[in-house]
């Protein structure tokens, strides 16, 4: 049981309570918080530090490589793939006004796409015609074959740069968007998982446990990819994302991120050392799952690739194995929407999180005024 102080300050009733403390939970707290300083907001996290994708990702501030925009125009059409390029460049552009780059390790070094065929450049002129509106350029993406061998990457046919790309520390993002939660007084339970929630005309009751439970009058959901248990009807896809990183390398060119083959491979520099992930397109089935674990196909699938694209003619070891989990669906639109007269979502942010979850957290509080 609880006591009468726990009661009335830790699991005192509040205005809004949000599920998840990754970037979509903590953007959205904020968002909330600034327009509406008078209510209270409490952020319940079931680890002890956000988890899922946003602490578990490469760190790549970036909005979508060209093979990736033309294969999302050719599934979904180019309004609902603008609209979500529109989303994304906005967010990166949100996240530079609130932080300084020096807080979050930010790098705009650009970012460039590897090609091993030439049918996408056919397409180049269409896409930056396109996103001209959005990123302001004439040529958002350029062919910059001389940059091949400056970053080593000789097995590489074609290599395409996006200025407006870069890269930044997502564990130090998510301690700076806690520091202004604090700032402004939002409240948070880490360690805490919810069991169940029972909602009424008047409010909702959100319970840890038989003895332990919070009132609110609404609920946000951000959960992402493990919001299968209170979102069953939406098409939420787990999709985990297995990263390496090696020992520092003398020597490494590589200056900027990296994709190839429609963003299902990214890779980076990071203090001399390559962080690289993905990949998950060679084994579906498998990575279509919550659990945090590496595997040993895919571990042996990204070094070779390292192998042969990355540093070939050279030696590396590995200094890290890890992997984070995503939210994909049968498109790559997010789920932000209304569930019932109190409950809202927020989730499937299919590995776009650091990009959409600024511009998604402004979507909901306009969603719940």
């Amino acid at each position: 049981m609880v006591s009468i102080w726990e009661q009335e300050t830790f699991y005192r009733k509040r205005d809004i309570v949000i599920i998840g403390a990754g970037f979509s939970g903590l953007w959205t707290a904020l968002s909330i918080k600034e327009k509406y300083p008078q209510r209270s907001i409490l952020v319940i996290e079931r680890n002890a530090i956000p988890l899922g994708a946003s602490t578990r990702n490469a760190g790549f501030a970036c909005f979508g490589s060209l093979t990736e925009i033309i294969a999302d125009s050719r599934k979904m059409g180019w309004d609902k793939t603008l609209d979500l390029v529109k989303m994304r460049f906005d967010g990166l552009q949100k996240i530079r006004q609130y932080f300084k780059n020096s807080e979050i390790d930010f790098d705009l070094n650009g970012g460039y796409e590897i090609l091993n065929n030439d049918e996408p450049l056919l397409h180049i002129s269409e896409v930056n015609e396109k996103l001209k509106f959005i990123t302001g350029l004439e040529e958002t993406y350029s062919l910059q074959q001389h940059k091949i061998k400056e970053f080593g990457l000789g097995k590489s046919q074609f290599l395409i740069e996006n200025p407006c790309e870069g890269s930044l520390h997502s564990g130090k993002l998510v301690q700076k968007l806690l520091e202004r939660c604090h700032e402004l007084k939002i409240e948070f339970l880490f360690g805490t998982e919810v069991q169940n929630i029972e909602e009424t005309d008047d409010e909702i009751k959100i319970c840890f446990s038989e003895a332990i439970s919070v009132k609110t009058d609404k609920v946000i959901h951000c959960t992402n990819a493990f919001s299968s248990t209170f979102l069953e009807k939406e098409n939420i896809v787990p999709a985990r994302g297995q990263i390496l990183l090696t020992e520092p390398l003398e020597n490494l060119k590589l200056k900027g991120t990296f994709h190839y083959d429609e963003g299902f491979y990214y890779f980076r520099n990071i203090g001399n050392r390559v962080l690289l992930g993905g990949g998950r397109n060679q084994d579906f089935k498998t990575e279509e799952t919550t659990a945090f674990e590496t595997t040993e196909f895919l571990q042996r699938h990204l070094e070779n690739f390292l192998k042969e694209v990355i540093l070939p003619h050279q030696d590396f070891k590995i200094a890290l194995r890890w992997s984070g989990i995503m939210a994909m669906g049968n498109e790559k639109t997010p789920i932000v929407k209304q569930l019932s007269d109190r409950q809202f979502c927020a989730v499937r942010l299919s590995g776009m999180g650091v990009a959409l979850a600024p511009k998604i957290g402004d979507a909901v509080r306009e969603m719940i005024e």
